[in-house]
């Protein structure tokens, strides 16, 4: 007997959503990098790059403000003030900043979003405001003593003489830019996404040295990679189901209003879930949830899956007639009920073990589906009339035994 897969945890999805989220951001690097080699552009950029600086700054602080989002409205103004003293400030006042910078960009990484009107938050702008008034101390005492060890090399290599950067500060970015992404790992999401990017393209800047146009043209840039993070995390909060990663009810009615006369709607739905939360609590039934979303991702045909609400899923094949789509929901179907899910215990660790658990000690059972499918025809022409006519074959499937496709 030919031995069937074991569903595990929905690694594809995940994987998805996180080149999803580092897209932006380096796209935006990429082209920072590039746009400085393009002597049209380039003059173009220098003429509008107060305007850009204002924008970005201006605008992206009152955003953050807006959505309560404290760790980009802090790292946006702790920007802003590097910018300035970098550009007026000696080199004392350039390796401090150079120091700070990634302690703090490391520190907003990971730190919980509080609000700024909190008491923690109050915490965190005294935090910016003290490191702001040493720098300027520094910057009137014209002591190079007090800063003299940040100059000390950690390390005898030659190819660091050459960097701008004194080594305890490069240090610091590398230790930075290794929590930076670790915390993407561990969490996906385009915040962290934003604040991984904005802090390569700062040190970029610094790379760049005391080029006015070069350094302040960086910043703004990570500056604005912060603000699309901002907008995309915005963006997933309205139309992205949480729990799945798909897209959820209100993008497929976005959808909708796209259509052509050619598609077909498909209504799923997990059969007996609410039996199954109830056999195996709330947060099995989430990771069945998560898993059968990670399925319909991948489901084939040119078939985009949608969380519709509860256990039940939507799949819109624009361009396809029903008859095309069946073939391709039946076989999910199939697979699907031929696939043991693995109940996830309490105890069971989150990373897959390097060795096989005993025989035995994984509790598999069956998941089944319920599937109706429908198209536009005389009866059913809109959009939302094809919803409720697939969503009635999806009743008659259930009402013939479940576990079977009716159109």
């Amino acid at each position: 007997m030919a031995r069937r897969k074991i569903v595990r945890s929905p690694d594809l999805m995940l994987l998805r959503r996180a080149l999803k989220h580092l897209l932006p951001g380096a796209l935006l690097l990429a082209a920072a990098a590039a746009l400085p080699r393009v002597p049209s552009l380039w003059r173009l950029v220098l003429e509008l790059l107060p305007i850009y600086f204002s924008l970005v700054f201006v605008g992206g602080f009152l955003l953050a403000w807006q959505f309560d989002r404290s760790r980009i409205a802090l790292t946006l103004l702790v920007l802003a003030l590097a910018d300035r003293a970098l550009l007026h400030g000696g080199h004392n006042v350039h390796d401090v900043v150079a120091l700070l910078l990634p302690v703090n960009l490391a520190a907003f990484s990971w730190l919980k979003e509080r609000g700024l009107l909190t008491p923690r938050g109050a915490i965190k702008v005294g935090a910016l405001l003290l490191q702001a008034l040493g720098v300027a101390a520094l910057a009137r005492a014209h002591s190079p003593a007090a800063v003299s060890w940040l100059s000390h090399p950690l390390v005898t290599w030659p190819a660091l003489a050459a960097v701008p950067l004194s080594q305890p500060a490069l240090a610091a970015w590398l230790i930075a830019a290794g929590l930076a992404v670790a915390r993407f790992v561990t969490r996906p999401a385009a915040l962290e996404s934003g604040l991984l990017w904005a802090g390569l393209t700062t040190l970029l800047a610094l790379l760049a040295g005391k080029t006015e146009p070069l350094l302040t043209f960086y910043i703004a840039t990570a500056g604005l990679i912060l603000v699309v993070s901002l907008m995309e995390t915005s963006r997933s909060m309205a139309f992205d189901d949480e729990l799945t990663g798909l897209p959820g009810r209100r993008a497929l009615n976005e959808e909708l209003l796209k259509l052509g006369s050619r598609y077909a709607i498909a209504m799923v739905d997990i059969d007996h879930f609410k039996l199954f939360n109830d056999d195996h609590g709330h947060d099995v039934g989430d990771q069945l949830l998560r898993m059968v979303g990670a399925r319909l991702l991948s489901v084939g045909g040119g078939g985009r899956a949608f969380r519709y609400g509860g256990e039940e899923f939507s799949v819109l094949f624009d361009g396809k007639t029903r008859e095309e789509a069946t073939p391709v929901l039946e076989k999910f179907r199939a697979e699907l009920a031929d696939t043991p899910f693995i109940v996830r215990g309490k105890r069971r660790p989150r990373k897959k073990p390097s060795l096989p658990l005993p025989a035995g000690s994984q509790k598999k059972v069956s998941v089944t589906v319920s599937i109706g499918v429908a198209e536009p025809d005389g009866s059913h022409g809109t959009p939302d009339r094809v919803v409720k006519a697939a969503d009635a074959a999806l009743y008659r499937a259930k009402r013939s035994g479940r576990n079977r496709l009716c159109t």
